[in-house]
């Protein structure tokens, strides 16, 4: 009978084998997901209190060439399909769902003081774009290309928030940057809407890290960014459903 009950205790102290040895999830994550994960990061440590979340922001295409070469990360969510795709191509991520979408609009200063309606009100103007490697990048030249105008940047920056920021400097005109970024910017710009942004909506996927080193941990937040109350958090911040 002792002997029975000091194996009982022992398997009920043995770790259970799905837990994961850290409780720390590392999360790479588009710059213009910065404020909706910051929050959805503090919904998900305050469901799991022993859980740790890091955030990585960057340009989605220098996230992925980190992770390609072997940056130690747990998830991976990019603002578009093509740049996921490249780090499922390299073997590092699998099976990438799709939890949000944005899409661009013209960010000009408080008042509009140009008068800016559309991208042809853009020609001859200094105009900020992220750079053609990134999503909004991308985004941009698919939007310009679908105008027709003859639009040149004055700018190509690293990823949307550093394109916001030139606006806000007085440096540009104008700057092609997701209706999130230009929502989180307070008033401080105003956002114009265009109609060649339909044809370069960005989807968003995100995907479990082939090497993350807390994976059931890091499904339990791909999960709960999937969740209502990550889809509200992405709502609120301007984001589309899926």
């Amino acid at each position: 009978m002792a002997l029975a009950t000091a194996l009982l205790a022992l398997t009920a102290c043995a770790p259970d084998a799905e837990e994961d040895a850290d409780n720390t999830v590392t999360v790479f994550a588009a710059a213009s997901l910065t404020k909706a994960f910051t929050l959805i990061a503090d919904q998900f440590e305050e469901e799991h209190p022993r859980a740790g979340i890091v955030l990585n922001f960057g340009g989605s295409s220098t996230l992925a060439t980190q992770i390609t070469e072997g940056a130690p990360g747990d998830v991976f969510a990019a603002a578009d399909e093509t740049t996921m795709a490249g780090v499922v191509d390299a073997g590092a991520a699998a099976d990438p769902e799709t939890f949000a979408r944005n899409q661009l609009v013209i960010a000009v200063p408080e008042g509009n003081p140009e008068g800016i309606t559309g991208l042809h009100d853009l020609v001859g103007l200094l105009v900020a774009v992220c750079a053609e490697e990134v999503p909004c990048g991308a985004a941009a030249r698919t939007a310009i290309e679908a105008s027709g105008a003859s639009i040149t940047p004055s700018t190509y920056e690293p990823d949307v928030k550093a394109t916001l920021a030139k606006l806000a400097i007085n440096q540009v005109d104008a700057a092609l940057v997701y209706r999130t970024d230009a929502m989180a910017a307070h008033g401080a710009v105003d956002a114009v809407e265009f109609p060649e942004s339909d044809s370069a909506v960005n989807a968003y996927p995100i995907a479990l890290l082939d090497e993350a080193t807390s994976p059931n941990l890091a499904a339990e937040f791909i999960a709960h960014v999937q969740s209502d109350a990550g889809q509200a958090v992405l709502e609120a911040e301007g984001f589309q459903r899926p």
